[in-house]
This record gives C-alpha cells, structure tokens and sequence, in this order.
C-alpha cells in the first residue's frame, strides 16, 4: 500500500472523484494552474481541463455562491477556501443558503457542496492565517463538519462529503499537511510517530461520516480531540506515562456521541483538547454532552485545554499553541481529582 501525507491524500481523493464522477468540480483561487498554496490541487486542472477545475477570483461569497448554483444544477462542487481565516466573507452563502436549501424548499432543492479550508496555525501565519473557526459552523444547522487527523482518514472523508448530499465543511488542519510534529518551534517538523506518511490506498474507498475512532485504547482517562491535537494528546499521554484512551472525533457534526460516552463510562475521567479558542470552541459542546450523558460515571470534573481568548499571536505562536507540556497539565489536574 502506497504512503502518502496529507497533501497526497486529498489529492488523489479529489483525484479519484473527477474521474468517476463527471459532475464533480472544483473550484477556488489558485486551486488550477497553481495547483493551490499547498499544493493540494496540483495536477488536477492539467489532467481534467479548467471547465472541470476552475480558477476564480478571490471572492469568497462568490465562490461558495457560485458553488451553491452549480450544486443545486446538479453538478457536485468541490470549494476550496484558500485559509479558515478567509471564510468569513462566504458566511451568508453558507449560513444563510447553503445550509438551509433543503429546509426552505422542502426538499425540493439541495446543494451536495463541499467545502475545503485548511485551518490552524502551526506555520508561523499570524492572525489571518492560523484560525480554528470550526466550532462556529457546528452551531448552524443544515451542514456537516468534518476534521481528519491522518492521511487515510483525509482521503475516505474527503470521497465520503463529496459523494454525501448535504454540504460539507471539510477543515484540514495545515500543520500536519506534511506529517505530524513534534511542537518544538526550534526544530524543522519531526513526527511524533515515525511514519510522517501514512497507509493510503490508490483507489476508491470511504470513511463514514459522524463516526469518531479509538486511536489509542487506554483505562485510566478519555482524551477528546481532534485534528492537529490528536499527536500533541498522544505525547502528552506518553510523557506521563498515562494509559489514556484517546478518541478522534473526526466529525464534529453529525457528533458520534456513543464512541464518546462509552470510553467516559469506561475510564470516568475526561480531558477534552482543540487548538481554538477556549471560550464557546467545540470542547464547550463536548463538556457539556459528556457531562449529560455520563454524570454518574465521572470521578473527577472535565478539563479543556484550548487556544487561548485571543488572536492568534506570530510572535508567541508556540505560547499559544495548546501543545504537550499544557496538555500534560490538564491531564495531571484530571488525574489528581480524587
């Protein structure tokens, strides 16, 4: 089985879907003959033609509504927004229209839309390129939200929101484009695990939708995370030598609940850990589900380790960043609880 990063893996999942598929496009700045920033689109416009990737001005709003009229037409839009950081001007179009197509016709009408953003930092981009904004898309009803951690998983969710026919938010955390770090800013990437890359297979195949996976069984504490933070959680674990169970939530919405509360019930403590900002990020939804549904099994109280309240710094971005050594942290207050 070939090893891909990332980059690779949504690639060829992109890839695989122009060429099963002709209603498939895609779409965005830079995404065709530049191949994208990250080069995640490399080679697609010279193999498909610019009538199936197309190159568009950068317009956000525009893109995303020109995306709901060619999903709603029939055709299945691939979107790329070039940072999360860059959303917001798309916010109506998706908020306002591509969310609630479905609900306000009845049926009648959808747009199988997804959209792709790389988010994070990680990458020393400062404020208007290192933003996690994924948890404000869980709260708008009418769209899915998804966040791979790993190359195989990039690859079987990307072919799976393609193929779905509600819109998908599809975020890809750039820092482990190119394999997972290690955290230390002092140092080029080295991956935690020794494979950067990862077992992706050349062909077609999916990964559900709205289910999360065990990474790392353990008895002693839950972490729930997601993305990025999946290694940070992984190190942190191991550096104190904790036999934690680490949940990839991978979907965020739909929210794969029962993965969740059967590892909380399991261990009866729980740490919950995401790049965003602290204050109404993802963690709050997952504290607050968690705290619902396993109050009577919990030993201590749920701690978050999160981002902090505020722009995402260029000059301290590594004292920003949730890495290891806080989530050890929360890890040890979870654990001392008696």
């Amino acid at each position: 089985m070939p090893q891909m990063n990332m980059i690779q893996a949504l690639n060829s999942a992109m890839d695989i879907m122009l060429g099963r598929d002709p209603n498939v496009v895609v779409l965005g700045e830079d995404v065709g003959y530049f191949g994208g920033v990250f080069r995640v689109t490399d080679g697609l416009q010279r193999k498909y033609g610019e009538h199936r990737v197309l190159d568009t001005p950068i317009a956000e709003g525009a893109i995303v509504g020109a995306a709901i009229g060619m999903g709603v037409n029939g055709l299945r839009p691939v979107a790329e927004v070039q940072f999360a950081d860059y959303i917001y001007p798309a916010c109506d179009q998706i908020f306002s229209e591509l969310a609630r197509l479905r609900y306000r016709s009845a049926g009648e009408f959808w747009a199988p839309v997804t959209i792709r953003t790389p988010c994070g930092g990680g990458i020393r981009g400062g404020q208007t390129h290192s933003q996690s904004p994924e948890g404000i898309f869980t709260h708008v009803c009418g769209i899915k939200v998804v966040m791979p951690s790993n190359p195989y998983d990039a690859k079987g969710l990307l072919i799976a929101s393609i193929e779905d026919d509600d819109p998908v938010v599809f975020f890809e955390p750039k820092r482990i484009y190119n394999g997972p770090f290690d955290g230390d800013p002092n140092k080029p990437a080295v991956p935690w695990s020794t494979h950067p890359k990862g077992e992706v297979p050349d062909g077609y195949y999916t990964v559900p939708i709205g289910k999360a996976e065990v990474v790392r069984k353990g008895a002693q504490v839950t972490i729930v995370t997601y993305g990025t933070m999946v290694y940070v959680c992984e190190a942190a674990a191991r550096s104190l030598g904790l036999d934690a169970e680490i949940i990839d939530v991978r979907t965020m919405v739909p929210l794969d609940v029962d993965t969740i509360c059967t590892s909380v019930k399991k261990t009866g403590r729980c740490l919950i850990a995401h790049e965003a900002t602290r204050f109404s990020g993802f963690g709050a939804e997952l504290s607050a589900t968690i705290q619902e549904e396993c109050f009577w099994d919990l030993e201590a109280p749920i701690q978050r380790v999160a981002g902090w309240d505020t722009p995402y710094p260029h000059a301290f971005e590594w004292e920003y960043f949730p890495g290891p050594q806080r989530v050890a942290g929360g890890l040890k207050a979870v654990m001392e609880t008696p």
